[in-house]
């Protein structure tokens, strides 16, 4: 029995159909398996890195990892927690010198981020864990009802979330060129876009996946077709010359600079983009003022040559929330707390209020 020329154009037709469903599951499960992170690589797990650091163990389970700076708590007049920013651990504390701790009386606490150095990550981290990690570290160590916050870049963005969120906790707060997130609510649209374009276009669509396609996040920033993100990829390009000199110093950290990422890029850079530029719970626009009593105070800080936060933003912020201390510094980019002399100035403000 012969097949005929309809018969077999339909056996064909099936056969092209089946190849074609094959053929797309097997590129959506490349996709699929393309943009899941591998897993984190946890501080103390059988095939992980070590423990070296003091840690607390949180309610929730994870591990936070700490370090003790300055005076003793117990003798302290003023204790302060230090936030770190981006591709940075509890070792980047603002390099406040010995002698000033010691004669201001110091207490100066820094510690790990989620995902960071040693600190157990926090896959369902949102915008408000930090502040409850602070606080939370801070009862366990015991330092008392109150104490200062002081975050930069990233870190500075985290210090928002504490004066939303454990205000009661704090004694006051700087915020030292602290990342700002394009989408806040209370920021003019005209204004927000101008500053993003002043970002290399690389940096543009990184942050621009992280917010609008927050899964796409980790694959944006390893595949190898387009340029990710500058500052994960330590570009220069993006600082202005002072920075770059600072940079060349900060990036010689070579006695704890492998414990940065060590547990895995997704949970401590990627996370970070994920959840700083993402959709907030709350518009930082809409803070009153904690210390209208006269008992404490705010401080922003910023450089107007940072290439990575356009200060035209924070000029904005600090219009829309006169109560703000606003510093700006002229000449100085994103790097300027960690100059020669700039520490001192900047805890003097905030414990001392000197101008």
């Amino acid at each position: 029995m012969f097949m005929t020329f309809r018969d077999e154009n339909s056996t064909l037709s099936g056969m092209s159909k089946k190849v074609s469903v094959l053929l797309l599951i097997g590129i959506l499960s490349w996709m699929y398996q393309a943009i899941q992170p591998p897993p984190p690589k946890i501080c103390g797990s059988p095939n992980g890195p070590p423990v070296t650091a003091p840690r607390i163990r949180l309610r929730d389970g994870r591990h936070l990892a700490y370090k003790e700076n300055g005076v003793p708590k117990d003798k302290a007049k003023y204790k302060v927690i230090f936030v770190h920013g981006f591709d940075s651990c509890r070792y980047d504390a603002i390099p406040l010198p010995q002698r000033v701790a010691e004669e201001l009386g110091i207490y100066l606490l820094s510690f790990d981020r989620a995902g960071y150095g040693e600190s157990d990550p926090n896959p369902k981290r949102t915008v408000k864990d930090t502040a409850l990690d602070i606080e939370e570290l801070a009862d366990q160590l015991g330092i008392g009802s109150k104490f200062y916050v002081i975050g930069f870049s990233m870190g500075g963005q985290a210090i928002w979330s504490c004066l939303k969120y454990i205000p009661h906790r704090l004694a006051g707060a700087t915020l030292i060129a602290p990342v700002v997130n394009y989408w806040w609510r209370g920021l003019p649209t005209n204004l927000t876009l101008e500053a993003y374009n002043l970002q290399l276009p690389r940096d543009r669509w990184a942050v621009g996946v992280s917010h609008y396609a927050p899964w796409l996040t980790y694959w944006w920033n390893t595949q190898k077709w387009f340029p990710a993100s500058s500052v994960i990829a330590h570009s220069p390009d993006i600082l202005c010359s002072q920075d770059k000199e600072v940079f060349q110093k900060f990036e010689a950290r070579e006695s704890y600079v492998a414990q940065i990422r060590q547990q895995g890029d997704f949970e401590s850079l990627h996370r970070d983009l994920i959840v700083g530029f993402g959709s907030w719970e709350f518009d930082p626009m809409d803070l009153e003022n904690l210390f209208s009593n006269g008992e404490g105070s705010v401080h922003l800080w910023h450089g107007d040559e940072d290439g990575l936060v356009p200060v035209s933003l924070q000029r904005y912020i600090a219009a829309k929330l006169p109560w703000i201390h606003y510093h700006e510094l002229k000449g100085s980019g994103h790097m300027f707390p960690y100059i020669d002399g700039m520490p001192e100035t900047i805890v003097k403000a905030l414990l001392l209020g000197e101008k």
